[in-house]
C-alpha cells in the first residue's frame, strides 16, 4: 500500500452552522440571471436569534421563471409578501424579512475535483414565523397584510425599516 501523507485535502468548508431550523433575515440580495435568462436573486441567509445568531446560515436562491415560480411563492408567503396575483416586487423588499429556515449540509465536487461543502435550503425549507415570536420589531410571518394597488393594478411588495446590516459584524 502506498500513501502520500505530504498530499492536501482539497476541501473547502463553508459550513457555518449545524443543520436544523433557524430565524433567519435575509441580510443581502444579488440580482441575477440563470445560464437560461431568468431572472434569479441570490439571498444571504443570518441567524437572527439563538446561540448562531449573526453568523451566515446559507445563500440560496430565487428563480423567477414558470418552473421556479411555485417555490418563490412559497418564500415570498413565508417571509410575509405577497405571493398571489400580478405583485411588483423589488430586490430590496427582501432585505430584513425574516422565516424560519431549514439548513442542512451539502457537498458537492467543483469542476477543478475539489470537495466543496456548504449549507443548503431544501426546496420547501421556508415557514412563516408564527406573530409573536420574532425579536425584531418586523412581522415576518403570513399574516402581513398585502400592500395595496398601485396605479397599474399591480401590489408592490412592502418594505420593512430596517437597520443596515453591518459587514464586519456577520462572519463568513
Amino acid at each position: 500500500m502506498e500513501i502520500d501523507f505530504d498530499a492536501s485535502d482539497r476541501v473547502s468548508d463553508f459550513v457555518t452552522v449545524p443543520a436544523g431550523t433557524y430565524l433567519c433575515r435575509i441580510a443581502e440580495i444579488r440580482p441575477g440571471a440563470t445560464r437560461a435568462g431568468d431572472e434569479r436573486w441570490s439571498l444571504r441567509l443570518v441567524v437572527a436569534e439563538g446561540q448562531h445568531v449573526g453568523k451566515q446560515a446559507a445563500w440560496d436562491s430565487l428563480v423567477f421563471s414558470t418552473r421556479g415560480r411555485a417555490r418563490a411563492r412559497m418564500v415570498l408567503q413565508a417571509l410575509g409578501l405577497p405571493a398571489s396575483g400580478k405583485v411588483q416586487i423589488e430586490p430590496g423588499d427582501l432585505e430584513g424579512k425574516q422565516a424560519l429556515v431549514e439548513i442542512r449540509p451539502s457537498e458537492y465536487q467543483n469542476q477543478a475535483g475539489d470537495m466543496v461543502r456548504r449549507n443548503e435550503v431544501p426546496y420547501d425549507g421556508y415557514r412563516a414565523v408564527p406573530s409573536g415570536d420574532t425579536a425584531s420589531g418586523d412581522t415576518p410571518g403570513g399574516d402581513a397584510e398585502p400592500a395595496p394597488p398601485t396605479s397599474n393594478g399591480k401590489r408592490r411588495a412592502g418594505r420593512a425599516d430596517t437597520e443596515p446590516v453591518d459587514e464586519n459584524e456577520i462572519p463568513f
